[in-house]
């Protein structure tokens, strides 16, 4: 096939400085032969109407798939073409060219295409010597099992109805009505609703006004949503509520005895058996989330030190996998979504930092060879058996399939890569707060 590629300007300054394009010129007569060929393989099995298999005549193959065939012999011969060129180049494409059809006059033996592309940015690492990292730390004591006991006696509390006013702690169910310029507003309006008064479920000026009313009692009272209140029609703008109290229920906890121990899978109910099996989730918890703040740190740090230029086409398919990855869960959450606007823009921004970190990722992880290892593999696959009833059918489980370790070594080599960057900067021990860190406030 007589063919040839030739760049044009493909190193020059462009408005997207990771784009380029090449020229590919395809010989028409290589390609006629090419569809021929394909019509020619086609016709020995063809099937239709008033012809026997095989002797379909070639003008009717071709008025009927002559258009396919020549599209199939251009895609390919393009594929090909290009695929050479960069190779030629070694230029590292990311996502697929674009092909655009050069005019000419007709005359040409050859016909003219550009391919429009992407390639990946070089990327050279930042010096992190100068970088501060805090490290959160935690030791799991006394005091820590005894907060965790507390989380989960709050995860099965009980609410009972009371005679009496309302307090922050209780659960109220309410009737109200939100007016703005004497009209009811959408949204503004809802029948035995029920929130936790305290847990900044609702605005704080509305439970406050909520506190102190006993069953059956109303109020009426103004309310100024903040300005950055998340409906613009709402926010800064001052509206008035009617609200009826129509239950309050007093939270109950738990004891901390036999039958507790129980419910938490304690089959004999001893509280120092409940203590120890506490004690060892709660260490493999706090590992855990420790971690997560570490490397959000040492995420944050790569970006802030090494920017680098982001080839649309892989933040462009980054957003199509988060907007189908929100669909999915909110279906899973039983969420009716099929005409629920969702726009690329809401997921730009996370797109680019998960582009950015992985193309960060791949370059260290490459030049320090910090690869995962089997080992390490294996060793993370033990500790999450740990949380399981029979470990050892976790870890079968786990290597039954391989495909099954994908996540697992992904997590091994981010933690690699932690801990090439914790090599680098300057670290610093901060003990955090056990609430804070687990999400409750005390």
């Amino acid at each position: 096939m007589e063919t040839n590629a030739a760049t044009t300007d493909a190193e020059a300054v462009v408005a997207n400085p990771l784009e380029r394009r090449l020229d590919l010129s395809l010989a028409i007569a290589d390609v006629d032969k090419d569809v021929e060929q394909r019509l020619k393989r086609l016709s020995k099995n063809m099937k239709m109407p008033g012809f026997r298999p095989g002797k379909v005549p070639a003008h009717i193959l071709r008025q009927q798939y002559g258009d396919e065939a020549r599209n199939e012999a251009l895609s390919e011969s393009l594929g090909r073409l290009f695929s050479d060129a960069v190779t030629a180049q070694k230029l590292r494409v990311a996502g697929a060219p674009r092909i655009e059809v050069k005019e000419g006059d007709g005359s040409s033996a050859h016909m003219e295409f550009t391919a429009v592309f992407e390639v990946f940015p070089e990327i050279v690492l930042g010096d992190l010597s100068a970088v501060d990292i805090e490290r959160p730390t935690l030791d799991v004591g006394a005091a820590e099992i005894d907060g965790m006991i507390d989380i989960l006696r709050k995860q099965r509390v009980r609410y009972e109805p009371v005679d009496r006013a309302a307090a922050n702690g209780d659960r109220v169910s309410i009737d109200f009505l939100g007016k703005k310029d004497g009209e009811p507003f959408a949204g503004g309006q809802g029948k035995d609703y029920r929130f936790v008064l305290g847990e900044g479920r609702m605005l704080a000026d509305f439970e406050s006004a909520v506190v102190g009313n006993a069953v059956g009692e109303s109020c009426s009272f103004e309310l100024t949503f903040p300005a950055d209140y998340f409906s613009k029609e709402l926010a800064g703008q001052t509206v008035t509520f009617d609200v009826t109290v129509n239950e309050v229920c007093e939270a109950n906890l738990p004891e901390v005895d036999a039958d507790f121990a129980k419910a938490l899978g304690v089959p004999d109910g001893d509280l120092v058996n409940m203590r120890n099996e506490i004690e060892e989730n709660l260490r493999r918890e706090v590992k855990k989330r420790l971690q997560a703040k570490l490397s959000g740190q040492v995420m944050d740090v790569l970006l802030q030190n090494n920017p680098i230029d982001l080839p649309g086409s892989l933040v462009n398919r980054e957003i199509e996998r988060l907007m189908q990855s929100a669909k999915q869960d909110m279906e899973q959450r039983g969420m009716k979504v099929k005409d629920m606007p969702m726009q690329p823009e809401w997921f730009s921004e996370q797109a680019k930092r998960r582009v950015a970190l992985g193309l960060l990722f791949a370059e260290i992880v490459k030049t320090h060879e910090l690869q995962a290892k089997p080992e390490q593999v294996r060793a993370l696959v033990q500790e999450a058996a740990q949380s399981y009833e029979h470990p050892e059918d976790v870890v079968r489980w786990y290597y039954a399939q391989p495909e099954r370790l994908d996540e697992l070594e992904g997590a091994v080599v981010e933690s690699n890569v932690v801990d090439w960057v914790l090599g680098q900067a300057r670290v610093v021990d901060k003990p955090v707060v056990f609430g804070e860190l687990m999400g409750h406030q005390s």
